[in-house]
């Protein structure tokens, strides 16, 4: 689905450089500082309207939150959610994921995949953000762990198989999150799915730490 420009997008983007970051790769190794604290780094990619962010934010202060989204048109939804209420643990990034190795140094605790394009076609399988490409990125950047959720099962079982032949140990998995008595916070889209009976599909994975 293509989507939308929206008019005055950038410009609107620009006028926030408190909560957003255009020039990302200027804070390489050293997004602490930009924070002004030395709290844990966790990241999202693909914040869409910025619901899960958001509220992450609010529940966890001690913790700084950077999402990052391709799209201006989408990341300007998701800014209108910050402004003018005073969050400053999140930072907005207008990005791609491809790259992400040239703004992170190995400072990011953990990662958050919520209901990413499955890019269905086998053909489009390194398009995937659980594809060893994107794994390889991922170990260089993460401390801890990724958190990944999706409603679509074909992705859910194509990520633990990626993840596992990469030699990730997969720490937790469930195919129907919401049946569990756990902490969750939604998305947008994960909201609208559960409303509408479709089960929730999540792992938690954490890269094998190399010895010597």
């Amino acid at each position: 689905m293509r989507l939308r420009k929206i008019k005055g997008a950038m410009e609107l983007l620009r006028s926030h450089d408190d909560i957003v970051v255009l020039n990302p790769t200027e804070y390489y190794g050293r997004w602490s500082e930009l924070f002004g604290n030395s709290n844990p780094i966790n990241i999202e990619i693909g914040c869409g309207k910025g619901k899960f962010v958001y509220e992450m934010a609010i529940k966890n202060p001690n913790i700084n939150f950077i999402a990052i989204e391709k799209y201006d048109s989408v990341l300007i939804k998701a800014l209108r959610k910050f402004i003018n209420n005073n969050i400053d643990n999140v930072k907005l990034v207008l990005f791609d994921a491809f790259e992400l190795e040239n703004i992170f140094d190995k400072e990011v605790e953990n990662l958050y995949l919520n209901f990413s394009d499955p890019w269905p076609k086998a053909k489009h399988a390194k398009r995937r953000l659980t594809h060893a490409n994107f794994l390889k990125q991922y170990k260089n950047i993460i401390n801890n762990a990724i958190i990944f959720k999706t409603d679509n099962l074909d992705l859910f079982n194509y990520s633990i198989e990626s993840m596992t032949d990469f030699g990730m140990v997969i720490l937790e998995k469930t195919n129907d999150l919401h049946s569990l008595d756990v902490e969750n916070t939604m998305t947008e889209f994960e909201k609208k799915f559960s409303e509408q009976g479709i089960k929730i599909n999540r792992l938690v994975a954490r890269f094998e730490k190399d010895e010597g």
